[in-house]
């Protein structure tokens, strides 16, 4: 088991959704992690919305939260000036807050990010060391 993952919407969403294109790699996946993961209230926001936009109850991403699964790993309020950078430093891709956040959380921590978004590809930690990332294989983000 793996212990210590900063979790991105595009898993959680896939977990929570047994119709979603990465659910088994995600259920998969998550089996292979000790709980909690981490993340940050921004990325519940977006998993909350888009478990929405599926038809399922938005309050499935706070019933996972609520049984232990998850870890709030952020105070917003706490990093605002190294976010607000990290926001500035990518504006061109552009970065959305909820992965600002986990870029953040993977500076403070040096844990790996489970993620279907290639962005966090070109995120770099302190400016220059690349992201440790838990992703699907290339051959089923393409078939996905």
């Amino acid at each position: 088991m793996r212990s210590g993952v900063l979790l991105d919407t595009g898993p959680l969403v896939a977990y929570l959704h047994p119709r979603d294109a990465y659910h088994d790699w995600a259920v998969e996946t998550f089996d292979g992690f000790a709980p909690p993961v981490i993340t940050c209230e921004p990325v519940l926001t977006e998993a909350c919305f888009l478990v929405a936009r599926t038809k399922l109850p938005a309050a499935r991403v706070l019933e996972y939260v609520a049984r232990g699964g998850v870890q709030i790993g952020l105070r917003l309020d706490k990093e605002t000036a190294e976010i607000g950078a990290l926001m500035e430093r990518y504006a061109n891709v552009p970065i959305s807050l909820a992965d600002a956040c986990l870029v953040r959380l993977a500076e403070i921590t040096g844990l790996p990010v489970c993620t279907l978004d290639s962005d966090f590809g070109i995120y770099r930690t302190h400016r220059r060391r690349a992201l440790t990332l838990i992703t699907p294989s290339r051959r089923s983000l393409h078939e996905g």
